[in-house]
This record gives C-alpha cells, sequence and structure tokens, in this order.
C-alpha cells in the first residue's frame, strides 16, 4: 500500500537546518525544565518513599488534601491528580521513610473522611525503600545506556561492515565507565561522559550509521523525557521501559531508512549525496506513514482508554513514536552528509599542501 505516488520529491534534505534548529530548541527547553524542577520527577520507584492512591467523592484541591493528612504528619507530602478528571483519584507521594506503616492505610482514610465527610477509598498503598529505589535508578540508567551501546555495535556492523572498529569502540567505553565508576563518579555524569565519547569515537572512527543512529536515540530520549518534565508526570520503571520501546521503535524506523539509502549509495554513485539522501526518504515515506498511523492509532486507544495505571506509559508511547519518526527523516539521515563535508574539507586541504 502506497499513501504516496511513485515519483513525489519532498525536499526533506533541504529544510534539514530548519529541522536542527527545532530539535535543539526542544533539546534546550527539555534541559532548562530539568533544570527548573531540580532534575526528573522520579517516581517511587526510584525516589524511595510510600505511594498512597486515593479515589474522593469530588474533586479536591492538593491544598485540601494536605491539610486532610496534617493530624497524620503528612502534609508536606506531594499531591497530585490521577487519571482522568471524572474520576476524582490522586496519589499522594510521601518521601518520609521512617513512618509507621501498621494500619497507615486505614488513618489516612478515616483521616480524608474525617475533614471531607465524605467516603474515600484507598485504591493502593507502595512503599519503597531509598535504597532499592536508588539501585532501580542506576540500573535503569545503566539499560538506556547499554541499549545504545549494542544498537551502535549492531548499526556499525550492519551497515559498514566494520565490526572490529565496533568491537574496539565498545571495549574502550567499557573500560572508561569502569574507571570512571571506580573515582566515585555519579551514575548520570557517568552514563553522560561515556555518550559523549560515543559520539567522539563514532565520528573519528568514521562510523557514520552508527553517529546518525545514537544520536537520534538521544534525540527521541531526551525530547520524551522533557514532555514528561512540562506535563509534570513521574518517571518510573513502567516509563523507562516505555522509552526503551520508544529506541526500538525508532531504530527500526532509522534501519529501513539507512538500508535504502545504502541501496541507492550502490545504485547512482554520480549522483550528490544530498538528492539520494533525499530519494531514499520519499521512497520510504509511504512505508514510514503506514507504521506510525497504525502504531498511533493503538497507542491513542491505550491512552484515551487504558484508564490511569497506563495513562503515562501510553502517553511516553504517543511523544516517542511521533518523535523517533521525524527524527529517521530529519535527524538521522541527514547526519550521513556530515562525511561529505569532512571529505570536501580533507580533499582541499591537500589540495593546499600540494601546491
Amino acid at each position: 500500500m502506497e499513501f504516496i505516488k511513485p515519483g513525489t520529491h519532498f525536499d526533506f534534505i533541504g529544510r534539514r537546518r530548519i529541522a536542527y534548529v527545532f530539535s535543539l530548541l526542544m533539546i534546550l527547553a527539555t534541559i532548562a525544565l530539568l533544570i527548573w524542577h531540580g532534575g526528573p520527577n522520579y517516581g517511587v520507584d526510584f525516589s524511595g518513599g510510600l505511594l498512597i492512591q486515593v479515589k474522593l467523592d469530588q474533586k479536591r484541591t492538593p491544598a485540601e488534601i494536605k491539610r486532610a493528612l496534617d493530624p497524620l504528619g503528612l502534609q508536606d507530602s506531594v499531591v497530585q491528580e490521577f487519571g482522568e478528571e471524572a474520576e476524582q483519584e490522586y496519589l499522594i507521594r510521601v518521601r518520609k521513610m521512617d513512618l509507621d506503616l501498621s494500619g497507615l492505610s486505614e488513618k489516612v482514610q478515616s483521616a480524608l473522611e474525617a475533614e471531607f465527610g465524605k467516603p474515600a477509598d484507598i485504591r493502593r498503598v507502595e512503599m519503597v525503600g531509598p535504597k532499592v529505589g536508588e539501585d532501580l535508578r542506576q540500573k535503569a540508567l545503566f539499560a538506556l545506556f547499554y541499549t545504545i551501546l549494542i544498537i551502535a555495535i549492531y548499526i556499525s556492523g550492519r551497515f559498514e561492515l566494520k565490526w572490529l572498529m565496533s568491537g574496539v569502540m565498545a571495549v574502550a567505553l567499557i573500560f572508561i565507565v569502569y574507571v570512571a565508576s571506580i573515582f566515585g563518579v555519579s551514575v548520570t555524569w557517568l552514563i553522560v561522559l561515556a555518550l559523549l565519547v560515543s559520539l567522539a569515537m563514532c565520528w573519528f572512527l568514521n562510523l557514520k550509521y552508527a553517529l546518525g543512529a545514537i544520536i537520534a536515540l538521544i534525540h527521541d530520549v531526551t525530547i520524551t523525557i522533557g514532555a514528561f518534565a512540562l506535563t509534570d508526570r513521574e518517571i518510573s520503571l513502567a516509563i523507562i521501559a516505555a522509552v526503551l520501546t520508544i529506541a526500538g521503535y525508532s531504530l527500526n524506523d532509522t534501519i529501513i531508512v539507512f538500508d535504502r539509502i545504502r541501496e541507492n549509495l550502490r545504485r547512482f554513485k554520480r549522483r550528490p549525496l544530498a538528492e539520494t539522501i533525499n530519494t531514499s526518504i520519499n521512497e520510504t515515506l509511504s512505508r514510514t506513514i503506514l507504521t506510525s498511523s497504525t502504531t498511533l492509532v493503538v497507542v491513542i486507544a491505550l491512552f484515551v482508554l487504558g484508564g490511569g495505571v497506563i495513562h503515562d506509559f501510553a502517553f511516553a508511547l504517543l511523544v516517542g513514536i511521533g518523535v523517533g519518526t521525524y527524527s529517521s527523516i530529519f535527524v538521522a539521515s541527514p547526519i550521513l552528509l556530515l562525511w561529505e563535508g569532512r571529505a570536501g574539507g580533507k580533499a582541499k586541504g591537500a589540495q593546499g599542501q600540494s601546491k
């Protein structure tokens, strides 16, 4: 099935600079939001603490709920609406770790009913210790990092047959991560350092396809986290699963375009690289639209009808699929043009030396 007629030519590459500016603005906005909020809004899974989900008779403000919890010493809790507005459900997140959990659910229910004079339904109570939360956070970050590393190795061998180079990069990165961890570098900065080294090694080892795929994945994950920071949603283990799903989806779309670019480079050796990339994107556009639209239909159904339990998970997929489709066209593929400018610069330098 083709939505785009053969021979259609949209100038995606010609608008790449506009896309670069747009992507840069979104990434900078994400960084600004994270600084403003003091980092990602980690859920109880990662930050540790107590999570109480409660359903009330009517809409209440967070201030009213905190006032009701004041007799229990929970007035400093974080209260957020949960699920659809009409459901009147709220999440009460308590960061105190020295609470007496015996009968806490009944105490919270009694305090809310005493304040509002209406029945309150405690849906769930979850407790995660600070050590467990920290371990889960570190493992989640390492999962994202190793996912990107393995993808870089696969792309390098798959498209450029540089398995040895990609292996060298993997060993070097593992060594750098190990040495940095010995010196007590935090996990967040450890991952940032490793990603920067990955990009630098892809550049100097001429792993151009891997560089495009890694930049696209970092782009997608960053903007998805920015969407969560903008809407003040929590990042939990389910969201990490969604982010890894987004990485797989984005990579699949990118590989399809890369395959067509490689085929056309063999067929049209004298054609300018920018034109070959643009033609390849246009030739795979029908497939991209069909895949994205059918996937989005399912995700939108989950987002609208799935309920509060998977609402944030579906939201992450919704943002990630849209951004992933955009990045495979406007981010990953145009990165290959950097090598054309690089080769041109080297040729000019060689001519200058010969003179």
